[in-house]
C-alpha cells in the first residue's frame, strides 16, 4: 500500500464521526413540554413515595395500556399498581432520570428504565399521563 493511501485511510479512520453523530441526534423536548413534564413527574414521584395508588391511578391513562383488565381506577389500583409498582420499582422511579423521546406517532414521551421495565409517560390533551410499562430488553 502506498503512503498516500495509508494517509487517506488513517485520516478517515481517525476523523471525528460528525456525520454519524448528526444522524443519531434525537429530538429534544421543547421548554414547554419539559416544564409540563417536570410538574407531572414531581407529583407522580410524591405519590409513589407515599405509596398512593389512588393518585397514581388518577395520573394514568385508562384503560391502562388499552387493556380492559385495567379499565378503571379501581382495577388499576387492585391489579396493575401492585404488579408494576413494587417497592423496588418505586425506589427506582424516584431516583432515575427520565429520558425524552418522540414516538412514530409524534407523541412527546418520557421513559424511565427500571430493571426489566420501562415506564412511559406521554403528553396527551389532558396533560402528561402514565401510559405504558414495557419490557426492557
Amino acid at each position: 500500500m502506498n503512503i498516500l493511501v495509508r494517509i487517506v485511510l488513517a485520516t478517515i479512520l481517525l476523523s471525528p464521526a460528525a456525520p454519524l453523530a448528526h444522524a443519531a441526534k434525537k429530538a429534544a423536548a421543547t421548554h414547554a413540554i419539559q416544564t409540563e413534564f417536570d410538574g407531572f413527574i414531581a407529583k407522580f414521584r410524591a405519590a409513589l413515595k407515599a405509596n398512593d395508588s389512588s393518585t397514581i391511578a388518577g395520573m394514568t391513562k385508562l384503560p391502562f395500556m388499552e387493556d380492559k383488565t385495567y379499565s378503571d381506577a379501581a382495577q388499576f389500583r387492585a391489579k396493575a399498581y401492585p404488579e408494576f409498582f413494587t417497592k423496588k420499582n418505586r425506589a427506582c422511579i424516584l431516583r432515575e432520570k427520565a429520558v425524552y423521546d418522540r414516538d412514530e406517532e409524534n407523541n412527546d414521551n418520557y421513559h424511565i428504565s427500571c430493571y426489566e421495565n420501562i415506564f412511559t409517560f406521554t403528553s396527551t390533551p389532558a396533560g402528561f399521563q402514565f401510559t405504558d410499562v414495557s419490557v426492557n430488553d
